[in-house]
């Protein structure tokens, strides 16, 4: 089955060896998106709300440059420095996700890239 890149100036650009998205016939699997300001490049300035809000903003803009939405997503992982933010990283995604939910992960690591608090990845089904 043959890959298709997918790649939109709305969200960052890849930051390493490894493109936004992949298409492989209705499946996208979406890279790991941080909270990255798409013009300067810079992690956005702000809590753990703001960043999880940046981020899912991102992903938001590499589902739509895949011809999909969020209401397509089936499963996101999500990435903290600390889960003591769960609560507040939830009240975020609630505002970018609605029931039915994708299937997700939350997992606490010890850093991110560029010293960001939270990253999100995802699995888009279209059609």
């Amino acid at each position: 089955m043959p890959r298709t890149i997918v790649q939109t100036d709305q969200a960052p650009a890849a930051i390493g060896p490894y493109s936004q998205a992949v298409r492989a016939g209705d499946t996208v699997f979406l890279s790991g998106q941080i909270p990255l300001d798409p013009a300067s490049g810079e992690i956005v300035a702000g809590d753990i709300s703001a960043q999880a809000r940046r981020a899912f903003d991102n992903l938001k803009a590499v589902c739509e440059a895949a011809g999909g939405s969020l209401d397509q997503v089936v499963r996101l992982g999500l990435y903290v420095t600390d889960l003591g933010d769960f609560a507040a990283v939830n009240a975020v995604m609630a505002d970018y996700f609605q029931a039915p939910y994708p299937a997700r992960s939350t997992i606490e690591v010890a850093g991110l890239p560029k010293g960001a608090a939270f990253e999100v990845d995802a699995i888009l089904v279209l059609g």
